[in-house]
């Protein structure tokens, strides 16, 4: 299968110049190894069936001998011998260079979960972190990339016009296929089966392996149901328990909160946090964190959808496409070195999105399915702007509304109206 380029690439290997070792993380499935290998020198898969015997007695007695190969030498699957981490952390030390070590492997964490928090603080200074999502649109080559995110905050904005070749039909599809590496190359029907048996196998095995317990699946299909039936909003936790037991399901507080623990070492949910900048006004700010996936796909399979169904509930599809435009962002703000986050506040003035860069710059981001809400968007986005002290933060490099239509373009007022198909890093 061909490889796809990923934005994590060339994160990878500026982590790899600064570092001894860089460990990827992300959701299973999301492309950590086939990353890893693109750019590593020399790899060892852990649980190759015929080595699997003499990696473990090598893991027992000798675990430096599972490091040599030329640098960057990946580690396929390292959390299967733990003694590896140890033993990369200590080489590290000894060669004293950058870009020896690439760990790649399951989301699923060690079965001992404090274990698991002792081995990764000890690799502080050692061994950089690489988070890693489902596939972008523009990875995945569904969007045009004729609107740069980096541009945009350069202040290209005067000149903006761009046209998406994607449908509305063609974004319900994407929703559901998700940015799966794996499921690129398959007909549409695979794909969509693909994603159903990944969330089964997270409902029946993954959850389970997380932290050593055993977990009713009955219990974890419907907590992740409801968690989808809420996808982009700040329903609590409250909510959600009594969203379960209205499906004749018994849960408690401590099992909820042990649940939704596992789904976010999973990587499998990500929320979004609140923004929370300086005000002109007492207005008081929100701190809820807004439910997220990783990736939309999960949410439309726990729901049983397809492209047609998600049409017919428009609501849901708005839904669903803010859930793939923050996945998107995300990905996008990486290699920018920022944050995602959204704002709400007591007198309901939002932004679904707000990417805050490093160096300072912010901008405020709406998501809306189609032209009949741009112009309320804007008005939103402007008003909520100016409430905003920029005399500590700054003005915005720019506000805009995130679409699933056809056209890119600057409006009189300066909104930016941008097709989720159009965007790219």
């Amino acid at each position: 299968m061909a490889y796809f380029e990923r934005i994590h690439d060339g994160i990878l290997a500026g982590k790899l110049q600064s570092s001894g070792a860089v460990l990827i993380e992300g959701p299973k499935w999301c492309g950590k190894t086939s990353t890893g290998v693109h750019l590593a020198k020399s790899v060892i898969y852990l649980q190759d069936p015929d080595k699997r015997k003499s990696y473990e007695q090598l893991a027992d007695t000798t675990p430096s001998l599972l490091l040599h190969g030329e640098a960057p030498h990946l580690i396929d699957e390292w959390q299967t011998l733990p003694v590896v981490w140890d033993a990369v952390r200590f080489a590290v030390d000894q060669r004293q260079k950058m870009g020896q070590f690439i760990l790649t492997g399951s989301a699923t964490p060690l079965d001992d979960a404090t274990a698991q928090r002792e081995i990764l603080h000890s690799g502080t200074g050692r061994i950089a972190r690489m988070r890693m999502y489902p596939m972008s649109l523009w990875e995945s080559k569904d969007s045009n990339g004729t609107v740069s995110l980096s541009d945009l905050f350069a202040g290209k904005t005067a000149d903006l016009y761009a046209e998406s070749q994607l449908t509305v039909e063609d974004i319900a599809y994407l929703m559901c296929r998700g940015g799966w590496p794996g499921v690129l190359s398959l007909k549409k029907k695979q794909a969509l089966d693909v994603v159903y048996n990944y969330v089964d196998e997270i409902i029946n095995l993954d959850i389970h392996r997380v932290d050593g317990t055993e977990k009713n699946p009955e219990r974890v299909r419907q907590v992740l149901r409801s968690l989808a039936r809420n996808i982009s909003t700040m329903t609590t936790a409250t909510t959600i328990m009594q969203d379960v037991q209205a499906n004749d399901v018994s849960i408690t507080d401590k099992t909820l909160t042990n649940y939704m623990s596992a789904l976010r070492r999973l990587f499998i949910t990500e929320d979004l946090k609140a923004w929370q900048p300086s005000l002109r006004s007492k207005t008081a700010i929100r701190t809820s964190h807004k439910r997220h996936f990783t990736d939309p796909s999960i949410a439309t399979a726990l729901l049983e959808l397809n492209p047609n169904s998600v049409i017919d509930d428009f609501n849901l599809f708005g839904y669903l496409l803010e859930d793939m435009c923050v996945r998107d962002l995300r990905c996008y703000t990486l290699p920018l070195r920022g944050d995602v986050f959204h704002y709400h506040d007591q007198a309901n003035m939002e932004s679904d999105a707000v990417i805050r860069l490093y160096d300072g710059r912010w901008a405020l981001i709406e998501v809306k399915t189609g032209s009949k809400q741009i112009e309320d968007a804007a008005k939103n986005l402007l008003k909520l702007a100016s409430t905003i002290d920029t005399d500590k933060i700054g003005e915005p490099s720019f506000l805009m509304i995130l679409t699933a239509g056809q056209f890119a373009y600057c409006r009189k007022d300066g909104v930016l109206v941008v097709p989720i198909g159009c965007l790219k890093p």
